[in-house]
């Protein structure tokens, strides 16, 4: 019997949203805060499906269809309004660029921080574990030992991934890194992804790249305006997000 990694049953999520720019005491006053500021902005509708470990899983849509919170969701940060969302498995996610990286700390002192919140951080094994990380990222022990705050994005996305892949994850999300990154080091994120893929990992992969979700995903979820419109295939769901645009 396949072992459940995910399961959302009727999973919905919607936040407040500032529809008169109302931040302080005197905008209250002078912009007619008496009546409420906010509306409501729904972001997943009755979200329901399983996830089983081994699997993965391209999410597909539009920009604001639910992607990111569905991620967001899964690794715990977010809470649904209603409905249950249940991990059976240790999550590590990469759900963008920079996104819990301290900017001024080093390269190497938020290395250890992310292993010693993943429970991989040894002693013993520390400085193989940061050359490891240099070698894969192609980043210098010079500039790992530099504030992550003076990196360009390709060197954020380098650090993030390399250091994230360093953990031997066993349920990996990822919320398009891919697209940062020149094109070679693009191509040895997939190849890396692909031995994670092979090793028994699970893996939700969002990307806005169709050809991408081809060949690194086995099933597919579409979404639209928050709602699954498709779970199969990654071929059919690609092709029912490419007409989404149509």
């Amino acid at each position: 019997m396949k072992t459940i990694a995910i399961e959302l049953k009727h999973v919905s999520i919607s936040y407040l949203h500032n529809k008169k720019g109302i931040y302080s005491i005197k905008d209250f006053f002078t912009k007619g805060g008496f009546m409420s500021p906010f509306d409501k902005k729904i972001v997943l509708t009755d979200v329901n499906f399983r996830v089983y470990e081994g699997e993965s899983v391209g999410i597909l849509g539009k920009n604001g269809d639910g992607k990111s919170t569905l991620l967001r969701t899964i690794a715990g940060i977010m809470q649904p309004d209603k409905g249950e969302c249940t991990v059976n498995v240790e999550i590590s996610p990469l759900l963008a660029l920079g996104v819990g990286l301290e900017l001024e700390l080093t390269g190497i002192e938020n290395i250890k921080i992310y292993l010693a919140l993943s429970r991989k951080y040894s002693k013993s094994t520390i400085q193989d574990k940061i050359k490891e990380i240099s070698d894969f990222s192609e980043l210098s022990m010079e500039q790992l030992k530099l504030p992550i705050k003076m990196y360009s994005t390709g060197m954020l996305s380098r650090l993030a991934f390399s250091t994230v892949m360093a953990t031997e994850p066993k349920l990996l999300m990822i919320d398009e890194v891919l697209a940062v990154g020149d094109k070679g080091f693009q191509e040895k994120c997939k190849k890396k992804i692909h031995e994670i893929k092979n090793s028994g990992a699970t893996i939700l992969f969002v990307s806005h790249n169709p050809d991408e979700v081809l060949e690194i995903c086995d099933r597919g979820i579409c979404l639209k305006d928050g709602k699954v419109i498709c779970d199969s295939t990654s071929k059919e769901a690609v092709d029912e997000y490419n007409k989404l645009f149509v």
